[in-house]
């Protein structure tokens, strides 16, 4: 029997982001700098408890871009794993010019997964704070789930199943029978393997 997973982004779901000089948000540069939110622990389960897999799937392309090395990513998700008690990391250390099939919004990390798992992917979740973590989770047929209390616009690239304020919320929503949320609904069109690993729109 294949088996239910939640698929994580890491950076703002799991852990807090920091607001640097450029303005934009980045991940823990090192061990010190790695907190944990509140509600995540609890989320995390209440979620495994009701026999769902935690697989976090991130981008980290800092290492490509040479401003972080992969030891200290790999020391952080340790560290996650440890506390949270998450069942697999799926990492894609590449930037955007390397074309890789494992870069989110493409759907690479969470198709080896599955078949390392053998996951029902209609019956799992992508939980993410960016519309890359949403497209990626439909383009294998998740329900998804936006982290972020931002109101979402007509205008949004991809909508999601569910906007969250927390993981804590997204986990309530989840465990309570996924109730109608503000997003659309999945299409039911079935793209083959060889659509979803180049990435062609649903």
């Amino acid at each position: 029997m294949k088996r239910r997973a939640i698929f994580l982004d890491r950076d703002g779901v799991l852990n807090r982001t920091y607001l640097y000089r450029d303005g934009k948000t980045h991940p823990p540069a090192n061990l010190v700098e790695l907190e944990i939110l509140p509600g995540v622990e609890e989320a995390c389960n209440d979620l495994r408890r009701a026999g769902f897999l935690l697989i976090v799937a991130s981008n980290q392309p800092d290492v490509a871009r040479g401003t972080q090395s992969r030891e200290v990513v790999e020391a952080i998700n340790s560290q996650l794993q440890r506390d949270l008690i998450l069942d697999d990391f799926q990492v894609c250390y590449h930037d955007n010019q390397d074309n890789c099939l494992c870069r989110k919004p493409k759907p690479g990390l969470l198709l080896k997964a599955s078949n390392s798992w053998g996951i029902d992917l209609p019956q799992s979740f992508m939980v993410g704070d960016r519309w890359t973590d949403i497209e990626a989770g439909q383009r294998v047929g998740c329900k998804t789930i936006l982290i972020g209390t931002v109101p979402l616009l007509d205008a949004d690239r991809r909508k999601p199943d569910f906007q969250a304020a927390s993981l804590l919320d997204a986990a309530t929503w989840i465990l309570k029978g996924q109730k109608p949320g503000p997003g659309k609904k999945q299409k039911t069109y079935k793209p083959s393997v060889t659509q979803l690993l180049k990435g062609e729109e649903l």
